[in-house]
């Protein structure tokens, strides 16, 4: 019996499963309403789009700016990340659709439907290298409040509505 105690406990403490991003993943997963899901994202935009919904849930300028594609945009991911989390704060806290548009193998267009205020938000997501990584970035270019809150025609009112398809 104390043979294989040893054994797994050995086992246990010279592997670790998870890294540093794997635990934080889990600790905002726990943390924050589940993301209803309408299309076909791929992993990496479903796990782009969560960031974005939980940071301007959480009011974390500085953390939604990180998450820009264009890391040459100078002040503007700052400024679109403080309009987007003053305009959809609210609604990011309480149930959340996210539509995803199309084939998202290289970059998707995805729209949130914030429930508990009725807000549209449309994103549009993408891969990138970061670092000799290939990483999911949001595109973050509405340094306007007005901007920030456009809804673009072709989004429709309820998610499905399209088919997840965008309108060409």
């Amino acid at each position: 019996m104390t043979g294989s105690v040893l054994s797994i406990g050995m086992l246990t403490a010279c592997t670790s499963a998870y890294d540093v991003e794997d635990v934080a993943y889990a600790g905002d997963y726990g943390s924050h309403p589940p993301l209803a899901v309408v299309g076909y994202p791929s992993t990496g935009s479903l796990g782009i789009t969560q960031q974005v919904v939980w940071r301007i849930a959480d009011g974390k300028v500085g953390e939604l700016a990180s998450l820009v594609a264009d890391k040459e945009a100078k002040g503007v991911p700052e400024k679109t990340a403080e309009n987007w989390i003053a305009a959809f704060g609210k609604g990011a806290r309480g149930k959340v659709t996210a539509e995803f548009y199309d084939e998202g193998s290289l970059r998707q267009e995805v729209v949130l439907y914030l429930h508990e205020t009725g807000q549209v938000k449309q994103i549009q997501v993408r891969a990138t290298r970061v670092d000799n990584k290939d990483v999911w970035r949001v595109t973050m270019d509405e340094p306007v409040p007005e901007q920030a809150t456009a809804v673009h025609p072709w989004v429709p009112k309820k998610p499905g509505e399209l088919g997840s398809k965008t309108v060409r």
